[in-house]
């Protein structure tokens, strides 16, 4: 019989947030695969966990993986942790789950902590619906054309954020996502925990004017742009009026809502709310 893989996540910071399970299935397993053994070591010496660990990391994630299998489909159990939560979630694991999946060994996740999960419900912003965009492009180009396409996603946005490019990336989602509620929370679990909190504009320059802060870091948006009263209603005002002189030309409504929303810089989707706001909650 082949073995079963386990997905075991870890502390993200303080040693204290493991699970009675996760510590029995890294006890029992054959096989630890770990992103850095020294740093897992710790851990496992915390614990007195004298388990087998072996490198798996995204270097040599591909061929660790074909030898992985092979130990499982030999009945060998093995279970993969990262240097610090889920794995899978933006580090190696789901090369090996998909590969055991195909060769039809049993997968099983052990959940626990996830720095997403943890900056989430401390942020504030809403969590009934979010995106998880792992981490944002490193070039400003192609990060800002990442945000673009995601300036009408409904969901509340999350992003992994390394120190030295926090304050670009803040600016960067305040130039094109424009003005909205903002959480940068970095260290979380640990002594330097800190949560930031406050609008896009605010946090690019607190970010920006104080000494470069240290440790992964998470950045949560939320969904709506803050625009005062007199904008919204100024910004509506003059799309209903461009959109009803481009039907009093002959312009069908969906190619005059279009040409007015490019017109005016905003999303057909923006476009079609406000124009709702303005004429009322009847058939546009």
């Amino acid at each position: 019989m082949p073995g079963t893989l386990y997905l075991v996540a870890t502390p993200i910071g303080n040693l204290e947030d493991i699970t009675h399970r996760a510590i029995r299935i890294l006890l029992e397993v054959n096989v630890i695969a770990c992103e850095d053994t020294r740093h897992t070591r710790k851990l496992l010496n915390h614990y007195g966990i004298k388990t087998r660990a072996i490198s798996y990391h995204e270097h040599n994630e591909r061929d660790r993986a074909t030898e992985l299998l092979k130990l499982l489909e030999a009945g060998s159990d093995v279970a993969i942790v990262s240097d610090a939560g889920t794995p899978g979630i933006s580090d190696p694991g789901f090369q090996l789950a998909r590969l055991a999946i195909e060769s039809g060994v049993q997968v099983v996740p052990v959940p626990g902590p996830s720095a997403l999960i943890a900056a989430l419900i401390a942020s504030g912003l809403p969590t009934d619906e979010f995106l998880f965009g792992g981490f944002l492009p490193a070039r400003s180009g192609a990060r800002r054309t990442r945000l673009a396409e995601l300036r009408s996603t409904p969901a509340t946005l999350i992003f992994y954020e390394a120190p030295h490019r926090i304050a670009a990336t803040l600016r960067d989602a305040f130039e094109i996502l424009g003005e909205r509620e903002a959480v940068v929370a970095r260290e979380l679990t640990k002594i330097h925990e800190e949560i930031a909190r406050g609008r896009l504009s605010e946090l690019a320059t607190r970010f920006s004017t104080r000494e470069r802060a240290r440790g992964e870091m998470v950045l949560i948006i939320d969904r709506a742009v803050i625009e005062s009263e007199t904008k919204t209603e100024a910004a509506a005002a003059s799309l209903a009026e461009l959109v009803t002189t481009l039907e009093n030309e002959g312009v069908d409504h969906r190619t005059a809502l279009k040409k007015a929303a490019r017109a005016l810089g905003l999303s057909r989707d923006e476009a079609y709310r406000r124009l709702v706001a303005e004429r009322g909650h009847r058939r546009i």
